[in-house]
Order: structure tokens, then C-alpha cells, then sequence
């Protein structure tokens, strides 16, 4: 195999015979003596799920800067931003005790606060979408293990969960979407926003004793998500997930006789003696200090139902082993490379926000309240006009690695055409190992999307999605087993050659025009009144 691969860089687009030999011995490197792998499993098995602020995030702070030191990157360090509390799970159990015992799968929700030993009280099912709904609950929910979302009837997938891009679908990915501004439906998300602040003060204000929310994946998994993480904000009551066969039968058992009872025990647990979350950086310096930098990153946090393996343990393990091939074949790049671990992510992408208006780009005017929490994720880029930092130009390209294990298939040109076409002539020495696609447009949800947002360089790589979406984003199942050793050592070689062919390029990448406010995208568009209700 490898030899067809030498070959395949002999016949790709035309290439400098130094640059020919780069990427043979990062391709050599990067197949035949990966560590990515070792350094995924010591994240998930050894390190454990690594919620914003936790002890487990600590510890991977720590363990991140060790292992770039040991591989010789320079300038290692953290940097911390403005977070919240830290909380963590040291045990927890949700039984139904009447009708008759039965031990559920349940999970506390992020950020809420113990039960202080055994809370036992009866259910009452209140499915709560937004504060037009507590009217119907006042005076009912008192002395209540209150079941907050409807219960539904359950669903099969009819696709299989595990899933690679056939060639017809990567031609769909690379089609081009339209972009849209609608300034009402982005009033509508902030609203919602708000709506668990909402409820949680409705909640405690009716005498309820706990919550528990439905997990919006069958089969037996639950996630735990919660997002009430500053200080002085947690919730008022213990929450739990429960899965979504043990909550149906709840709302069955409530709908046609008395009202099962529950047993919570919550033992969750604060720390609030630092509310700094760190991201992680290493460089290889450049040989030329006025060229720049390039950049890749990942995000190291993540949920705590599992052990954070497919998101995004394996991102992370992909830049570090990048960092770790070109550190080991001993690249002398013309621009610094940096690595970056990124944190906060799964809160609002707050780490890679923090930075950005560090080094990049403020927006909105000197008169503009300052956003906190979650509100930065949704108002930050909706703000103008764009504040171009001194060193917003260093910047030469940056690319995220957050989509799974899957193999690389591919790249977003973000809605830059002149990138597309270098990084075909990138792509040409991994065809053979499936890197074929080039999208012009845009994907987002992660930690390139603010870089994207001030008219940085910002890219994202398209990924096989195997079970991805189906079962392991954010869930229970996202353990070590769900990694694929081969995708995550060919993904790790391609970032390790972009990075190195953006580093040592005569110029940067072009960039995107700098954004402006847009144009609504609908000017006849009538409001909803349901949705101001």
C-alpha cells in the first residue's frame, strides 16, 4: 500500500520536489507509526468525560501540555477565559419504586444541584414547551417528580446507524446553499434560549421537587445535556434524563392509573475555586517572523454521559498526532504552525469566541451590553460592525477537525472559491485514501464559526459520519469502541500535510470579503403571533 501511495504523489498536480518529500515522510510517519490511537484511549479511558471546568478537564489540561512538551513543540501553554462553575457526577440512580421496582437509565442533567441523599415523591407528567405552558400546571406541581417533556411514541430508524458517504452523496455535500438572514427566527432562538431559566424558576416557585426530561434518542441512550453553567445561576432543582423507553412507560403508568413514585439519588458536585476554563496551544515556530501563523484545532471538551470519545477525544487525538508527525519528521516551516485544544465548546463555543476577540476581531459598538454565557454564542456574530484586531492578518489558515472518527472525505471551502482550488492540488496525494471532495460551502456548529464570522481563513473537513449522528454524538454510547483506528490515522497524516503546505505556501490563503451586515432574506415575511406569545 504504501508504495501505491509514493506513486500516487509522483502523478498529483504539480508540487516542489522538497514539498514531494515532505509528504512522503508524513504519509510514513503518519500510517506506519501513529500514536493517535494511544492518545485517544488515555483521553477516554484514563481521563474520562471532560465537562468545562470538571476535575476530568483539569486533568487534561495538565495531560495535553505534558504530551506536547514530551514531543518537543514549543511555546506550550494555557490560556484561560471567563467560564463558570465546575460540576461532576460521583454517582447517581433513578428507580421506580411503585407500580413496582424497576432501576431506570437515567443521567443527571449538566449544572443542576444534588438531591442531598434519596429524594422519593410521585410523578406528574407536564410537558412544558415554552412559559405559555405553565398556566395549565399552576397549583399541581407541588411535593412532584415533574416530567417536563411530552413523552411521544417512540421511533425506528429505517437507516442503518453506522454510515459512510457513498460518491453520490459527497456530490450532495459539495452542493452549494443559500445563505439566509432572518433577524426574527434568530429572536425566536434567543427566546428559547431562556426558556430553561424560565421554567426552573416556574418549577421551584410551585413547590415541585425535581425534574426529569425525555432523552431525544431511543434505545436506551441519554446524554445529560445542561447549560445553566455561570456562577450564581445554577438551577433551583435536581434534573435527570431519562431514556426514552424508561420515561414513556412512566407517562403510560401516570395516564392510566396512580402515578408511579421515583427515587433520585443526584450526587453531583461544584467547584468554584477557579472560574477560568483553559484552551490548550503548541507551535513549531516558523523561520520567517513577518509570515504569520497557520492553526489547527479541536475541541476537548465534552458531555459526561460517556467518555467524550467520537466528540471530540478524536479530534483532539487527530491534532495532536499532526503535531506529533510533523514535530518527529522535523519540519523548518516559513509560518509558526499552532495547535490548539480548544474548551467550552459544547457550552457555546466559548473558548474558541474567547480567542477570537483576543487575537482576531471584536464585534458591535462601544456602547453595546457585554454578553455572558450562553447569549455570547447567539448575539456575538449577529453584532456590527466587525472590529479588526492589529493582529487579524496573521492569521494565514486555520482548520477545525470536529465531525467524529470518520475518515477524511474531504474539505468545506467555506464559501471560498480561490481556497477550493489549492486545496484540490493538496488533496491530489490522498485520493487514494478518499480524499476526494471539495465543498464550496459552508458548514458550522463548531469551532471555526467565529474565525468564519469576522472573515477569517477558518476551514472543516468533511467527515465519513458512521454513527456519528445516529448514536454517539453527546451520548452514553460515545466510549473508546466507536473509534476507527484507520480513519483517525489517515485524517491525522492529511491535517499534518495541510498544515505543513499552508505553512510553507508563498502566500496565504486567500481570504473571504470581510462580512457585512446582510440583506433579510425575506423582506415580505409576516410575523408569527404564536411565536411572541
Amino acid at each position: 500500500m504504501r508504495h501505491l501511495l509514493l506513486a500516487a504523489i509522483a502523478v498529483a498536480a504539480p508540487v516542489h520536489a522538497q514539498d514531494r518529500n515532505d509528504t512522503a515522510r508524513i504519509m510514513d510517519e503518519g500510517l506506519a507509526h501513529s500514536q493517535v490511537m494511544t492518545t485517544a484511549q488515555h483521553l477516554t479511558d484514563v481521563i474520562g468525560p471532560r465537562l468545562t471546568n470538571s476535575p476530568q478537564m483539569r486533568q487534561a489540561e495538565a495531560w495535553t501540555q505534558a504530551k506536547f512538551a514530551e514531543w518537543g513543540l514549543k511555546n506550550v501553554r494555557k490560556e484561560g477565559f471567563d467560564f463558570g462553575r465546575g460540576w461532576w457526577i460521583n454517582g447517581s440512580s433513578v428507580r421506580m419504586v411503585t407500580p413496582r421496582p424497576i432501576q431506570l437509565t437515567a443521567i443527571p442533567i449538566a449544572w443542576t444541584p444534588p438531591t442531598q441523599g434519596t429524594l422519593s415523591a410521585p410523578i406528574i407528567v407536564a410537558p412544558m414547551k415554552s412559559a405559555r405552558d405553565f398556566a395549565a400546571y399552576r397549583g399541581q406541581l407541588a411535593g412532584k417528580i415533574v416530567l417536563v417533556s411530552s413523552p411521544g411514541t417512540g421511533s425506528e430508524s429505517t437507516r442503518a446507524s453506522f454510515h459512510r458517504y457513498t460518491d453520490e452523496e459527497l456530490g450532495k455535500v459539495a452542493e452549494f446553499r443559500f445563505p439566509r438572514y432572518d433577524p426574527a427566527a434568530d429572536a425566536k432562538v434567543l427566546r428559547e434560549a431562556d426558556f430553561e431559566k424560565q421554567r426552573d424558576a416556574f418549577l421551584k416557585g410551585e413547590g415541585a421537587l425535581a425534574y426529569a426530561t425525555i432523552s431525544y434518542r431511543d434505545g436506551k441512550l441519554v446524554h445529560g445535556e445542561g447549560y445553566m453553567f455561570e456562577a450564581g445561576k445554577s438551577p433551583s432543582l435536581p434534573g435527570v434524563e431519562i431514556a426514552a423507553e424508561d420515561y414513556r412507560r412512566l407517562a403510560r403508568l401516570a395516564k392510566t392509573g396512580a402515578a408511579p413514585t421515583l427515587e433520585i439519588i443526584s450526587d453531583v458536585r461544584y467547584d468554584d475555586s477557579d472560574p477560568q476554563a483553559y484552551n490548550i496551544f503548541a507551535e513549531i515556530p516558523g523561520t520567517d517572523p513577518k509570515a504569520g501563523y497557520v492553526m489547527a484545532g479541536a475541541h476537548f471538551d465534552s458531555w459526561v454521559a460517556g467518555d467524550g470519545a467520537s466528540d471530540n477525544a478524536a479530534g483532539t487525538a487527530v491534532v495532536m498526532e499532526a503535531a506529533r508527525i510533523l514535530s518527529r519528521i522535523g519540519v523548518r516551516p516559513k509560518r509558526t504552525i499552532r495547535f490548539a485544544l480548544w474548551n467550552g465548546e459544547e457550552q457555546a463555543l466559548l473558548g474558541s469566541l474567547a480567542w477570537v476577540e483576543k487575537n482576531l476581531a471584536t464585534r458591535g459598538g462601544p456602547n453595546d451590553p457585554p454578553l455572558v454565557g450562553e447569549r455570547r454564542y447567539y448575539e456575538w456574530s449577529k453584532r456590527w460592525p466587525i472590529n479588526p484586531r492589529p493582529g487579524f492578518n496573521d492569521l494565514a489558515a486555520y482548520f477545525n477537525v470536529d465531525n467524529g472518527s470518520g475518515r477524511f472525505r474531504g474539505i468545506y471551502a467555506e464559501n471560498n472559491p480561490a481556497a477550493a482550488e489549492i486545496f484540490r492540488g493538496w488533496m491530489a496525494p490522498f485520493n487514494g485514501l478518499g480524499m476526494t471532495t471539495v465543498a464550496i460551502g459552508r458548514t458550522g456548529g463548531t469551532d471555526h464559526v467565529f474565525m468564519q464570522s469576522v472573515g477569517a481563513p477558518g476551514f472543516q473537513f468533511i467527515q465519513d459520519p458512521l454513527d456519528y449522528n445516529s448514536r454517539a454524538h453527546h451520548s452514553s454510547a460515545d466510549t473508546f469502541d466507536h473509534l476507527k483506528e484507520e480513519d483517525l490515522r489517515q485524517g491525522s497524516t492529511i491535517l499534518a500535510a495541510f498544515l505543513l503546505n499552508a505553512a510553507n505556501a508563498d502566500k496565504a490563503l486567500p481570504r473571504p470579503p470581510m462580512p457585512t451586515r446582510p440583506a433579510v432574506t425575506d423582506p415580505f415575511a409576516y410575523p408569527d403571533p404564536e411565536e411572541h406569545n
